[in-house]
This record gives structure tokens, C-alpha cells and sequence, in this order.
């Protein structure tokens, strides 16, 4: 864990969160209490404020409702943006909760939710995804901006251990193979202008947590994505996740997570990884294995030996989901918090060795 100098340079920092599902919108929502106005106080903890938070989104979900919007309507997967905006504005809301409602499955917007409806909506009224996306933002006030990765209407597809191919994100995660690797359809995917412009002026970069493959690699299959984080001067993060995943990560170790992405990236850029070391509870555990899942190995003489620093906490949580049941979650306070620990150690005594 990160220490706690109190010579740490608190200055505020703009800070860009990569990825996608529930992890960035987990993270986001740690992050948010940390974003302060021109002119509010810093936080109590000497921390950095965040004087510009930015998320940049994965868009290829085929699935559920917002596939059914992307077939229909030829956009982006809003999903992901959804729980993203909702995890930046405010939780009590009652806009907030609008935009989480699904309606009941049957027919017409049968198993959609009103956030995807209302990003469709927003997306036909002024002509331009991202410029929905921008503008639910404001309607929601939330604490932060948020990108889409791309604007194009993009299409994952996989290169199996077996040499098969497999499109779609659905049907990637379905797949009982190893994926060996992911591209993407168009291969010249445009990026957002402004994406590209927040990466460059960050001062912290975090890619993670999130589906490996459909979460994490897609961003950095956009057009000039990777190079523009590795170009950039801010100091990035792997946040790592707590568990394997079927059909994406399993038996994959913490350092195996950084080569993928290395790998995809063409780039090598990471200074960091937050690495989980709390032990699951037996009943988590278990409930885990039945899926074959377990706990990502924190292999950190693997870590070091790419150039990476890990840094091991204790970021773990269990909670009861109205449906799943007892779940891993990260805590996203304690990882918000040694994440701008991160950088106010840096600032104050810069590392040697960091990708820069």
C-alpha cells in the first residue's frame, strides 16, 4: 500500500478511468467524491482533489438491451455509458434511479432500461452519440465527463486456442475456448477528439477493473488510444479485479492480465498495479469455484519483472446482490484513496523508472 508522507503534493489532478461494465462504474463512484469545483476545499486526508475526472467507456456490447438497440438504431452500446453516468451523478437522484429502470420483459421496450432508451433518444434528437452522451450528462449533473471510446458503431471478434473464430461479444464470453486474441471491426475505429485530448492531459491514467476482453482490451483497439496513453505524461494504474472469469480470464494471474494488455496495446505503459490480497470467505469462495472462478493470483515477482510496481491492499468486499447473491466487490473507497496517494507520492518524489 502506498504510504503516507506528509510532504505528498496535494495539488488537484485531472484523472481519465478506462474501461467498461460494472467495474468502471464501480471505480467512478470512489473516485467522485474526490472531484471538487474550482474553488472548493481539497479533501481532509491529504489527498488531491480531482479537478477533471473522465471516463473513457467501452461500446461494443452486443447484448441484452443494448444490443437490441445497436441492431435497430446502428449506435454504440450505451449500457456501459449508463451505469457510468448514473455512477457520477447524484446517487439519491430520483433522475439517478430513473435511468437504472428496466421495464419488465414482453414485448415493444420490454427488457429495456430508460437510461438506453433515453441515450437512444437523446443520440436520434442531435444527430451525434457522443454529444448524447454529453448532454444526459448535464442533465443528470454529473461529476465528471464521460467519453465513449469510439463513436463507431464497432464489432468485437476473437481468435480462439483452436484457431476458430468467434464474433461478437456475446458469443465471446459464451464460448467455452481461450481467447488468444480479441480485434475489432472496423480496425481504423475513429476515437473521440476529446478522449484523446483528456489522456494527453491527465495526470492519472487507470485502465481496470473489468472483463479483460470485452471490458478493457476494446479500448485500446481504437485508433491511436494506446499511443496516446503511452505518449501521455500521467502516471498509470492497472487496477487489477478480485476474480477469474469464465471464458475470459480463468487460471490467468495478475502479471498474465498485463501481458494481454500489453500485448493488444502494442505498447508497454503501466507503472502501477493495485492488486487485491484480501482472501475471499470460504461461502464466496466456493460459490466462486462452482464456476471454475478464484481469486486472481497477486504474482508480484511477475509484476516486477515487467517493469510494473505492484501494490497490494486491501480491496476487496463481499455484498449480497438482489440477484446473484453474495458477491466480490472492490472497495472502491480504498482504491480511490491509494490511487491519489499514487500520485501525490509521485509528484512529490518522482520514481525513477516509470514509463514517461
Amino acid at each position: 500500500m502506498p504510504g503516507s508522507s506528509s510532504s505528498a503534493d496535494v495539488r488537484p489532478m485531472k484523472c481519465v478511468a478506462m474501461g467498461g461494465g460494472t467495474g468502471l462504474s464501480t471505480l467512478l463512484h470512489g473516485l467522485k467524491r474526490y472531484v471538487s469545483a474550482v474553488g472548493e476545499d481539497a479533501p481532509a486526508c491529504n489527498l488531491p482533489s480531482i479537478s477533471d475526472l473522465s471516463a473513457i467507456v467501452t461500446v461494443s456490447d452486443d447484448g441484452g438491451s443494448s444490443g437490441r438497440l445497436r441492431k435497430e438504431l446502428n449506435l454504440p452500446a450505451p449500457g456501459d455509458i449508463r451505469n457510468c453516468i448514473v455512477a457520477l451523478s447524484e446517487e439519491e437522484a430520483l433522475l439517478s434511479r430513473l435511468f437504472k429502470y428496466r421495464f419488465p420483459a414482453g414485448e415493444g421496450v420490454g427488457g429495456h432500461s430508460f437510461g438506453n432508451l433515453f441515450l437512444s433518444a437523446m443520440s436520434a434528437i442531435t444527430g451525434d452519440f457522443s454529444l448524447a452522451v454529453e448532454q444526459s450528462s448535464a442533465i443528470l449533473a454529473t461529476r465528471g465527463h464521460i467519453y465513449p471510446s469510439t463513436t463507431s458503431n464497432a464489432q468485437l471478434y476473437a481468435i480462439m486456442d483452436d484457431g476458430s473464430v468467434v464474433r461478437g461479444e456475446t458469443n465471446i464470453t459464451a464460448s467455452d475456448r481461450r481467447i488468444v486474441e480479441l480485434r475489432m471491426e472496423p480496425e481504423d475505429a475513429e476515437p473521440l477528439p476529446k478522449a484523446l485530448e483528456a489522456i494527453g492531459n491527465a495526470d492519472l491514467i487507470t485502465i481496470g477493473p473489468g472483463s479483460l476482453f470485452t471490458s478493457l482490451v476494446p479500448n485500446l483497439l481504437v485508433r491511436n488510444v494506446s499511443q496516446a496513453i503511452a505518449d501521455s505524461k500521467a502516471v498509470k494504474v492497472f487496477v487489477c479485479n478480485l476474480m477469474t472469469q469464465a471464458n475470459e480470464s480463468l487460471d490467468l494471474t495478475a502479471s498474465d492480465h498485463i501481458r494481454a494488455l500489453y500485448k493488444h496495446a502494442r505498447h508497454e505503459f503501466f507503472d502501477y498495479a493495485l492488486v487485491n490480497r484480501t482472501p475471499a470467505s470460504p461461502e464466496l469462495a466456493n460459490k466462486y469455484a462452482e464456476k471454475r472462478q478464484s481469486q486472481i493470483e497477486p504474482d508480484t515477482e511477475q509484476i516486477k519483472a515487467l517493469g510494473v510496481r505492484p501494490v497490494l491492499g486491501e480491496y476487496m468486499t463481499e455484498e449480497v446482490h438482489p440477484i446473484e447473491g453474495l458477491i466480490a466487490r472492490h472497495d472502491t473507497d480504498r482504491v480511490a484513496q491509494d490511487l491519489l496517494r499514487l500520485v501525490a507520492e509521485h509528484r512529490a518524489s518522482p520514481q525513477p523508472g516509470l514509463h514517461q
